[in-house]
């Protein structure tokens, strides 16, 4: 019957774990590949100051959200960086698509 469970399905499964780019951890460490602008969604209008991040564990390439303003002048190409989950889970959060994760420290 736990099985039936959505939640408890997508906890336990191994799928779900290979298809996260972190493999199931809370934060990873990367390398800054380049600054990019993304568009809000309807109906704002911004560009949203993100970096790729290329992790150094497993070598997957992510979008992370870099947060607060002017925080993208402190972070160079190839600097590392910790990135960890931005909210809903596997998820992309309010008005910014396509994007999971965000910058918490710059090394």
């Amino acid at each position: 019957q736990k099985w039936n469970d959505q939640k408890y399905c997508k906890a336990h499964s191994i799928t779900a774990m290979k298809a996260n780019p972190m493999g199931g951890s809370t934060m990873a460490k990367g390398i800054v590949l380049e600054k990019i602008g993304i568009e809000a969604k309807q109906p704002n209008s911004a560009i949203r100051k993100c970096v790729r991040v290329q992790l150094i564990k497993n070598g997957k390439k992510i979008a992370a959200f870099v947060p607060r303003d002017g925080c993208l002048n402190y972070v160079d190409e190839n600097d590392e960086v910790l990135v960890a989950g931005f909210g809903r889970s596997g998820h992309a959060v309010g008005d910014i698509p396509g994007v999971r994760f965000k910058c918490v420290k710059v090394a």
